[in-house]
């Protein structure tokens, strides 16, 4: 099941009549600020993910997101959304966060990714922290001895989860599939490809306003 962060579930019944769709049909989380719900400057589809790295089935979901990010040649945006009473996930994405300022994003996604695959053997701070040694040493980083002295990986962290909170996510994970015109959540893993190709197939019908603005009008 997945795991919330301490607030009441909203069902789609309370949704807003904007242009949202979830898949599969019948369930869904009443976002509120949906402005942030927006591809990256240059790309026409995205995966919006926020998780946790504590979270179990963040975990079980994070080889499908990055299957589909890898199939459909598209961005993923990851946001952090720590979840309460989590012993370890804000160290771990701290740790993250400072290889994604300091040596490269690639680096910080696979840290991440291989946090997902040892996480049941890390239950507290002390495993993530010796967890996190060995591997800053295996791919030829040094690891700071105090890891973000200065607050700034901790402060991104923080606005992730602001970010969050603003917009009215519920839990980890939630995935949502985006464009400029419309954002699609997919309440289940199994039904990203079906929603990447959604969303895909409205990139391409959509007829631009200027073009559609230009068009000579037709002649009786």
């Amino acid at each position: 099941m997945k795991i919330f962060a301490g607030v009441a579930i909203v069902l789609s019944a309370a949704l807003p009549l904007s242009a949202q769709l979830v898949m599969p049909q019948g369930g869904g989380t009443m976002f509120w600020d949906t402005s942030v719900l927006k591809p990256p400057t240059g790309a026409k589809v995205a995966i919006i993910e926020f998780e946790d790295l504590e979270c179990p089935l963040c975990a079980a979901d994070a080889p499908i997101v990055r299957g589909a990010v890898k199939k459909y040649q598209i961005p993923l945006v990851h946001r952090d959304f720590l979840i309460q009473g989590h012993r370890w996930s804000r160290l771990a994405a701290i740790d993250a966060r400072y290889l994604e300022d300091n040596v490269s994003p690639r680096m910080a996604e696979q840290f991440r990714q291989d946090v997902f695959a040892n996480q049941r053997l890390i239950s507290s701070p002390d495993d993530l922290q010796n967890f996190a040694q060995r591997w800053f040493k295996a791919h030829g980083q040094a690891m700071p001895f105090v890891m973000d002295a200065n607050g700034h990986c901790a402060a991104e962290v923080q606005a992730d989860c602001n970010l969050g909170r603003r917009l009215g996510v519920q839990h980890t994970p939630t995935i949502i599939v985006v464009t400029d015109k419309e954002w699609i959540e997919v309440t289940q893993p199994t039904e990203l490809y079906a929603a990447i190709d959604r969303a895909e197939a409205d990139v391409r019908t959509a007829v631009p306003a200027k073009a559609r603005k230009a068009s000579p009008k037709a002649t009786p």
